[in-house]
């Protein structure tokens, strides 16, 4: 059984227009997107900026409210909820925000921004109790316990990262979203983070959904990996399938992007023609036919559904065998 299933997942942001504001067109930043992740599971999300990543991973947590469609949890439908029903139901799903910057208030203590979630779902019996799991929190994330009567500006940026994982696992969550979580760091601090996901994973048995635009990392770390372009799911398969045998012409050309170490290499760069189109204009058909180096004309009115290549390796395009 999945512990996570999204189905027809949908985010559409209203452009609004006039004097009172009507919303005459929209934004479709996620346009009916749907995968599983099974338990202690890391599936890696890639794409270029604008895809809708971001705006997937924080609709999952309900950051942002779904237009459409339903996040199943444990069965459990969350889109659908509200209040308390809604805050348990959170307790199982966390997020990880890109910015460690950003993402903790300058002004609470470490403390306190690991502690917050303690306190919201009562999970502390008392002071002694709370403190006691912050300090073995801290520790879980390789940071001193004396380390939480300081304030955030007084870390470094991969330190923040670990304050931010701690606050995540705080609640014991089944599945942890991801969102570009070392992408604002140093290369060798990348590493370091991304090694302790993975202790953390084998040690909690945890689920993540991984949203990266670094392909060497999601391959190192994930299991299967989902590419996206446009709001939508154009190719879903295990990572090394993605990485060495992609099917899909916009995943073919993402991986001859990434640098290759050998100067020997005789890999082929893909250069894309014109921009990603307008989300709130997409073309018709399929999406990525106006930059597709192989769009016949059934491309063009035709939208292709994700279908089974290979076994458990999925492409939406027409022409992929």
């Amino acid at each position: 059984m999945s512990l996570l299933s999204v189905k027809n997942l949908k985010v559409h942001f209203p452009v609004k227009h006039g004097l009172f504001g009507r919303a005459e067109e929209f934004v479709k930043a996620v346009d009916g997107v749907s995968f599983d992740i099974a338990p202690g599971e890391t599936l890696g999300l890639v794409g270029e900026s604008g895809c809708g990543k971001t705006t997937l991973g924080r609709a999952m947590v309900r950051l942002v409210e779904p237009t459409a469609g339903s996040v199943l949890l444990d069965g459990v439908d969350i889109t659908r909820m509200n209040g308390a029903m809604l805050r348990a139901q959170r307790q199982k799903l966390q997020m990880i925000f890109q910015d460690p910057y950003g993402s903790l208030n300058p002004r609470m203590t470490v403390e306190d921004v690991v502690g917050e979630a303690l306190d919201i779902h009562g999970l502390a019996e008392n002071k002694s109790a709370r403190a006691k799991q912050i300090a073995e929190l801290l520790k879980a994330v390789g940071l001193d316990a004396s380390y939480a009567q300081r304030y955030p500006h007084e870390f470094s940026g991969g330190q923040r990262q670990r304050i931010g994982i701690a606050r995540a696992l705080a609640v014991e969550p089944k599945l942890i979203v991801c969102d570009e979580p070392v992408s604002a760091l140093d290369v060798s601090v990348q590493a370091q983070i991304i090694n302790l996901l993975q202790d953390l994973q084998q040690q909690r048995g945890l689920a993540y959904l991984f949203i990266a635009h670094d392909l060497a990392v999601v391959e190192h770390i994930s299991r299967r990996v989902m590419v996206m372009y446009l709001g939508k799911v154009v190719e879903l398969a295990d990572a090394k399938a993605i990485v060495h045998e992609p099917k899909h012409p916009y995943t073919q050309a993402l991986i001859s992007a990434v640098p290759v170490v050998d100067p020997d290499s005789k890999r082929q760069r893909i250069i894309l023609p014109g921009d990603v189109p307008s989300p709130i204009h997409p073309p018709p058909g399929c999406p990525f036919h106006p930059r597709c180096p192989i769009a016949e004309d059934r491309c063009r009115v035709e939208i292709p559904a994700l279908r089974e290549i290979a076994a458990g390796h999925f492409a939406a395009c027409h022409l992929a065998k």
